[in-house]
């Protein structure tokens, strides 16, 4: 069978499965995500030995140490794969939620009800927690999925969704409803975004790269991401020891992924006493400062911030630093050189709290915390799909209800139209 046969084979059988998905019980789907809970604590050994054969893989080609770090599959990694998919199966069902109802004058009653999407494709970069978390999040959804992960991490997703599959079955979801397409050439990407009769969206995560590629080729609807630029605006009433540990963390914690800070905006009536400590924290970590004219007088080491450092997402321990004079400043610099992920402000000042929540047009925007929250699990869903920065149909974080649309549903007693 030819690749493009065997791609068109499984967009088939996911169409096929997900009609039954959709009609599953919440009981049903909550006990199969409690069982692969479990079931991926059980298997961690096989998991991280196929983990091994793709890390070895890595090194060798040469992977950077961000991307390295993205694949590893620790006890704390499966650990928390299998903890998404509890807090999924907590999580209320969407489906068949009937939102609200309205009566006509002719007394029909009309409403809207929450449904599956249908077969959800997902291109995606390293992670394999990824495949457990998409998973049990189309699942939930009554949506069947086609995974298909970067050629990096390809035995450890294939491991993990073998167990999915095999706890799915005992409940009686079919092995269609996830499905890992097992090959790495990228021609299987590319029939799989034609097949817009039987995939009804395509959400990618990874890099700029990765995602543009899938826009340019995708006849079916994408969720877009491409990339994370996201800032901490420390103002002038901010308290300045959290403001030191939100930017550290925000910076240092994972500086590779997309909810990392890539920008730090200080107010220039605070600078000379904020910038100076916090460097220095930033020095202890390796962190490397670029900053405008203004930082770099009042740290001098640092090198000069070139223009294009004002809307780079780094992924790395590199941070582009601007003194601005106040809340204005800030904002327009997050709407010229921001990609709609997520911004922060440190403040004590509600009134500039308040405006930089209505004002700054990102998808998760913060006050007094730190960028790396702009994720599913860390803000109650469970886990997250992806991350949209467009506004069609998700904008943010995407959860279970995300991955659901509404149909109208009309009671009528006989009512004809005149």
């Amino acid at each position: 069978m030819t690749l493009k046969k065997e791609i068109q084979k499984m967009a088939r059988r996911a169409r096929q499965a997900s009609h039954l998905l959709s009609n599953l019980s919440t009981s049903v789907k909550n006990s199969a995500l409690q069982e692969m809970a479990e079931e991926l604590i059980r298997s961690a050994p096989q998991l991280k030995k196929a983990n091994a054969r793709d890390l070895s893989s890595a090194r060798k080609a040469g992977l950077s140490s961000a991307l390295i770090d993205r694949l590893i599959l620790t006890d704390g990694v499966i650990q928390g794969m299998a903890d998404s998919l509890h807090e999924v199966a907590l999580l209320p069902d969407p489906v068949g939620q009937v939102s609200k109802m309205w009566k006509r004058p002719n007394g029909l009653w009309v409403g809207k009800m929450r449904i599956p999407l249908g077969v959800i494709g997902i291109i995606y970069e390293s992670r394999p927690n990824v495949t457990s978390d998409a998973a049990g999040l189309c699942l939930k959804a009554g949506n069947a999925v086609i995974l298909r992960g970067g050629s990096e991490a390809i035995h450890s997703n294939l491991a993990i969704a073998a167990i999915l599959q095999a706890v799915g079955k005992q409940h009686g979801i079919p092995a269609a409803a996830i499905q890992v397409i097992p090959t790495v050439a990228r021609q299987a990407v590319e029939e799989m975004l034609r097949l817009e009769n039987y995939i009804d969206l395509i959400i990618p995560r990874g890099g700029e790269e990765l995602i543009r590629f899938v826009v340019s080729r995708s006849k079916i609807p994408v969720i877009k991401h491409y990339k994370g630029v996201c800032h901490v605006f420390v103002d002038a009433s901010a308290d300045l020891a959290m403001a030191e540990s939100i930017c550290f963390n925000a910076k240092v914690q994972r500086p590779g992924v997309c909810n990392a800070m890539e920008t730090l905006l200080v107010h220039r009536n605070i600078a000379r006493q904020f910038l100076p400590r916090m460097a220095e924290k930033f020095k202890t970590a390796g962190v490397e400062l670029r900053g405008c004219p203004e930082a770099k007088r009042l740290l001098p080491s640092i090198k000069a911030a070139r223009k294009n450092d004002w809307g780079q997402e780094f992924l790395d321990l590199i941070l582009a630093v601007r003194v601005v004079g106040g809340l204005d400043e800030a904002i327009g610099h997050i709407i010229q050189y921001g990609s709609s992920h997520t911004d922060s402000i440190v403040t004590q000042d509600y009134s500039n709290s308040q405006r930089f929540i209505q004002e700054v047009p990102s998808s998760t925007v913060l006050v007094n915390a730190s960028t790396r929250f702009s994720d599913g699990y860390q803000l109650g869903l469970g886990a997250e799909i992806g991350i949209s920065t467009t506004k069609l149909h998700a904008f943010g974080p995407m959860g279970v209800e995300d991955l659901t649309t509404s149909k109208f549903i009309v009671y009528g007693s006989g009512q004809i139209r005149q």
